[in-house]
């Protein structure tokens, strides 16, 4: 097994990454390995290289020859962060004595700030009619997305048994194998339980199962929600993290605080969710109920 494969094989088995997260690695790995098998010397006779056995300069030479194939400051840094994780584990093996990536440094990409909706603008989206086909789902879907902040994946594999309508809260599996709790706002459980009335789900099914009877696909919620937006007359382009964006724009600007926002988002580093703080925050509360447009849970069940 080379070391690539070793790497990776620790990262599905050990770390247990998701499978869209090792299919990054692997192909930010394989452009590494392709580079290296091609490299040429000063004289440009093709040497192959060993990736284990590069060094900062050498390192230095690709991420450059990837920015001349044209690849953004973006996908520039995630090929970077790749390697640096490939390297720090060879280095916690005793494969090689330092990270030829660690003092690397890619290019910076433009800050780009994601696009919410407004206070009203999530209202109209989530309030579809319910006597439409499907309605009660596409309900519970939207109130759901928007009350919690959850991922389109997270949504997606969720299960009955992760909600407590009695208590508001919803525990979500994250990125990385990682657990938290979530609330859901009362607008939610009231939609989650007239679907699940209607659907008739019970503990061990999806809650918003897809037509082969496993969960629903995410590219089918995405398509929905498009055609949901656009039935409800908005003009803007709509896709499922918009609704993550505006749970956690909204969230902040009332309260202003962003590490209980990152902990809402599941955000492992608040760097990702410092994102949101371009919003004025216009007052300040201690609870989420307080601070989401349709939360207010309600103390006890109904």
């Amino acid at each position: 097994m080379s070391s690539v494969e070793g790497f990776l094989a620790y990262l599905q088995v050990e770390r247990q990454v998701s499978a869209h997260t090792l299919d990054a690695y692997r192909r930010d790995l394989a452009a590494l390995l392709s580079w290296a098998a091609e490299h040429k010397d000063a004289a440009g006779v093709a040497v192959g290289l060993d990736v284990a056995q590069l060094d900062s300069a050498q390192l230095r030479q690709f991420v450059a020859a990837e920015h001349r194939r044209g690849l953004s400051a973006k996908s520039l840094q995630r090929r970077l962060s790749a390697c640096r994780s490939y390297y720090a584990w060879l280095l916690k093996h005793g494969r090689i004595a330092a990270s030829p990536a660690a003092a690397l440094r890619a290019p910076k990409a433009p800050r780009k700030l994601p696009q919410v909706l407004d206070a009203d603008e999530a209202v109209r989206l989530v309030e579809v009619p319910t006597d439409a086909p499907l309605g009660l789902r596409d309900r519970a879907l939207l109130e759901l997305f928007y009350s919690s902040g959850l991922r389109l994946s997270e949504l997606c594999a969720l299960r009955w048994r992760d909600l407590d309508l009695a208590s508001g809260l919803v525990m979500v599996l994250g990125k990385g194998g990682k657990q938290r709790l979530v609330p859901v706002g009362s607008h939610a459980i009231a939609a989650l339980r007239q679907w699940q009335r209607d659907s008739g789900g019970r503990a061990e099914t999806h809650v918003f199962p897809g037509r082969a009877g496993g969960a629903i696909s995410q590219r089918a919620v995405q398509i929905r929600i498009k055609q949901l937006a656009v039935r409800q007359g908005m003009f803007k382009d709509v896709h499922p993290h918009m609704l993550r964006h505006s749970f956690a724009s909204h969230i902040l600007e009332s309260s202003g605080d962003l590490r209980g926002v990152q902990e809402l988002l599941g955000h492992s580093d608040i760097a990702t969710t410092q994102i949101y703080t371009h919003l004025d925050f216009q007052h300040l509360a201690k609870v989420y109920d307080a601070a989401h447009p349709r939360a207010k849970r309600k103390k006890s069940a109904d």
